[in-house]
């Protein structure tokens, strides 16, 4: 039985990388998130046409890099997210919005570009 594959326009995945505690230090990102919930993790949301791995280490690199990722990111957090991928662009560029706000929601500090 053929695995079923998804439409080449729905290649792009929305991401969460986890950021280290000392992004809290930042006044920017404190400002950001006045409703952070002590001991709830710090993540910046993105959404991207690559593997979320690719895009991840992308950052790390300095390529098209998120500062807050390329200088605070640990590690992928597949559990948050891995459920929406893939999608069309259309339903990335929302969700990265949508999933934004209800971790905010949840207590996280969130940073999004």
């Amino acid at each position: 039985m053929a695995t079923r594959k998804s439409p080449r326009s729905h290649h792009y995945h929305v991401y969460v990388v986890e950021l280290a505690d000392t992004v809290w230090n930042l006044g920017k990102f404190r400002k950001a998130n006045p409703d952070y919930v002590l001991g709830k993790p710090f993540v910046y949301v993105g959404m991207t046409g690559l593997d979320p791995d690719v895009r991840f280490d992308k950052h790390k690199a300095g390529i098209q890099a998120n500062s807050y990722v390329r200088d605070y990111g640990i590690r992928l957090l597949p559990g948050l997210y891995a459920m929406y991928n893939p999608m069309p662009y259309e339903g990335a560029r929302d969700m990265e919005v949508e999933l934004g706000i209800a971790l905010r929601e949840a207590g996280y500090g969130v940073w999004q570009a």
